[in-house]
């Protein structure tokens, strides 16, 4: 079906005035204005969203343009307005009045001239917005305590305040057929891969839908597909300073509006298992806690269905630890016990969300006294299950990325699935398939287990251990990057 022809703009002020409030709904919503004006005896009218508008730029042009007299417009009204009379940074024109409708809706103030063919754009606009303050899910102990917000303006400033480059671009678009919603694609031109920037911009501009409303996750499902695989393959920051260091890696970075939440792409598995407190230290300080991350989340996916195969199979084990496995067995099989207290902790997760911080301490309480310690003295579960759970739970707490923690979660159960089914051989087998998942997976053409398959050593050496930042003089090879030394 062919899109209709666009309205154009009429010389005809009250065509012009019928299409907009019609189009815009000015009667219908009371936060769409339309205020008729009369200026040098020139009707004239704007159109403004309330609550979008600064109030005091508009009264400031309202003032100017109430000063001027007839014979300053008697010809060449439309620069004279634009060049000298509307003393605002942010101006422009727009010949049809369906990119007016849209524009009004963004946020800008239209003003539609009697006898001017074209509609002044005065981006005088201003969104509710909260402080950019540390986000919560990657704090730091010693850095900087600012985060994005929700508005796209203001995440291109801070993202700007620490990349200075010249060639540092803010490619803007549009995507939804309703929502209009902005996104600006930012990249260094002279760094990254252009190849690469293409593809990304070619693969949102074929989103077709009406609406984004879960802003950037709606995002990422279009342009990196495999919907029903779990591992993450973009990377999300509300930190200015991560985003910063991967542009200067070549990276490119996706930024909604209404998100406080930018996409990095392209990321690797290894890019989710990495923080910002790593590099805000010594480089041995670093690196070792990069280990205990490591560890943490190794542990979070393997101890638990490695524990239970041990439990059921005790003979795999040497004599000298053979105190692995419970003492007592619960009134129910120990794999239900372990579906139980897995989905237990998936609700006490959800419970913590919904549930207001004056009751977070009641809600521990809950969890800890009258669930966990109950539920053992009555039989239902065992002292092990709570202890070997509970360090998978601080594994999964420990990794950096939400929605790579998410992701093991699930390669937990299935794990534990397929060691309940086929024991030693489920066990094997289940972590082989994980690791062929792993291994066909790509982010944007760029393998997901790169640097270790396939294999870099100068690389992997990088991800097991925080380098020095000096020796860091190379950009990643993967990304094909224009300029490789740093």
């Amino acid at each position: 079906m062919e899109k209709a022809a666009k309205k154009a703009v009429s010389v005809n002020l009250e065509e012009n005035i019928e299409y907009l409030k019609t189009a815009l709904g000015v009667e219908k919503s009371f936060d769409v204005i339309q205020l008729d004006v009369v200026y040098t005896e020139r009707n004239m009218a704007f159109y403004f969203i309330d609550g979008f508008v600064k109030d005091d730029i508009l009264h400031l042009l309202m003032k100017f343009l109430a000063k001027l007299q007839p014979e300053q417009l008697e010809d060449q009204i439309l620069e004279k307005l634009l060049k000298t009379y509307i003393p605002y940074v942010e101006v422009e024109t727009a010949d049809n009045l369906d990119d007016v409708v849209d524009k009004v809706l963004a946020g800008p103030t239209a003003l539609v001239i009697d006898g001017v063919d074209k509609v002044i754009i005065i981006d005088a606009r201003t969104y509710p917005v909260r402080g950019p303050q540390e986000p919560d899910i990657e704090r730091v102990v010693r850095g900087s305590r600012d985060g994005y917000v929700e508005t796209i303006v203001f995440n291109t400033a801070l993202t700007r305040r620490r990349v200075r480059d010249r060639t540092l671009r803010m490619e803007y678009m549009q995507v939804g057929r309703r929502s209009k919603t902005d996104i600006v694609i930012s990249y260094i031109e002279d760094i990254a891969d252009p190849k690469m920037v293409e593809e990304l911009k070619e693969s949102i501009s074929k989103i077709d839908t009406d609406g984004v409303p879960m802003a950037e996750k709606t995002i990422e499902e279009y342009i990196s597909g495999r919907h029903w695989n779990p591992f993450p393959t973009v990377r999300y920051t509300e930190r200015p300073d991560t985003a910063a260091t991967h542009l200067y890696e070549g990276h490119v970075c996706i930024i909604v509006d209404g998100s406080p939440s930018v996409i990095i792409t392209p990321v690797t598995y290894w890019h989710h298992m990495q923080h910002a407190e790593e590099y805000r230290n010594k480089p041995l300080i670093g690196a070792y806690l990069r280990f205990v991350r490591f560890v943490a989340v190794w542990a979070s996916i393997f101890l638990l269905p490695l524990w239970y195969l041990f439990a059921v199979n005790p003979e795999l084990l040497p004599d000298n630890m053979s105190f692995v496995g419970p003492n007592e067995d619960g009134q129910i099989p120990l794999f239900l016990q372990f579906l139980i207290v897995e989905v237990g902790i998936d609700m006490l997760r959800m419970a913590a969300i919904h549930t207001p911080s004056a009751l977070a301490t009641a809600l521990g309480l809950v969890a800890a006294l009258m669930i966990g310690q109950v539920a053992v003295e009555v039989g239902l579960l065992t002292n092990e299950v709570i202890l070997y759970l509970s360090i998978a739970a601080l594994g999964t707490f420990a990794t950096p990325s939400y929605e790579m923690s998410l992701a093991n979660r699930l390669i937990r159960i299935f794990l534990l699935i397929t060691t309940a089914l086929f024991h030693t051989y489920g066990f094997v087998i289940g972590i082989l398939l994980v690791i062929i998942l792993l291994v066909r997976m790509q982010s944007f053409g760029i393998p997901y287990l790169w640097p270790f398959i396939p294999f870099n050593y100068r690389a992997f050496k990088d991800v097991l251990l925080r380098s020095p930042i000096p020796l860091k003089n190379r950009r990643p090879r993967i990304l094909h990057t224009k300029d490789p030394d740093r």
